[in-house]
């Protein structure tokens, strides 16, 4: 009696084709892959801290210049854009040579005015001054600025008043080209508020009326409040 492959033959033809763990692509643990996988974690990591971080701030500003004009009075002029600080060399009233730049890290809440400083400049620094102490405990956020525009010297009676403020001369073309007053008026007529990030963002009318400096008051109060998650007193 004969064998017959014949059946044998044909049922390894008739089974279906099988995939065993032998057939499938091996992974390479070794770590020679082009694209680790702890290296795609780590740079996913990174992304969600950076994105953690700026949360606050972007919060903070989207509250301050989308949500609250809606919906409360602001009683300043918004600068939109906002205007970066410049890159300027400065000096201060010893003659001290430094850079503008150098202020940011702080909100800045400043004026403009001669050397000379007549009745009426004193008059708004005084204010300038009073409005930052109405701040009370978050005082110490606000640095309080005068910008002189001139070579004028400046009046020795004035200056034991001055020694909290950050005074320096910067070239009135500068200033120029950085802000502006609102229209008809001049760069002395108002107060201007940089963020700690270098940008001029809000500009106020000076004024001694009670209620315009109240106003005042309310705006530095509400950006204060809004950037309190991020922002501490002190520079960078």
């Amino acid at each position: 009696m004969q064998n017959n492959p014949q059946p044998q033959a044909n049922a390894q033809l008739d089974h279906p084709l099988e995939m065993t763990v032998h057939d499938l692509p091996q992974s390479d643990l070794s770590g020679s892959s082009t694209t680790p996988v702890g290296s795609r974690t780590n740079r996913w990591l990174v992304w969600l801290i950076l994105a953690v971080c700026a949360a606050p701030v972007i919060a903070s500003y989207t509250a301050y210049y989308v949500v609250r004009p809606q919906n409360k009075v602001v009683h300043g002029d918004l600068i939109q854009p906002t205007v970066s600080i410049p890159r300027q060399e400065v000096s201060d009233l010893k003659g001290k040579v430094r850079e503008l730049s150098d202020l940011k890290g702080q909100w800045l809440f400043m004026s403009v005015g001669g050397g000379g400083c007549d009745a009426q400049c004193q008059e708004r620094l005084y204010l300038q001054r009073q409005l930052i102490v109405s701040l009370g405990a978050e005082q110490d956020r606000v640095d309080w600025v005068w910008l002189i525009n001139d070579d004028a010297p400046v009046d020795e009676k004035i200056l034991p008043a001055l020694q909290s403020a950050q005074v320096l001369r910067v070239p009135a073309s500068v200033l120029q080209a950085w802000l502006k007053p609102s229209e008809g008026k001049t760069l002395e007529s108002s107060f201007y508020l940089v963020d700690p990030q270098g940008e001029w963002m809000e500009r106020f009318t000076v004024s001694s009326e009670r209620e315009q400096i109240l106003n005042v008051k309310k705006d530095l109060n509400r950006l204060l409040s809004a950037s309190a998650s991020w922002d501490r007193a002190g520079r960078d």
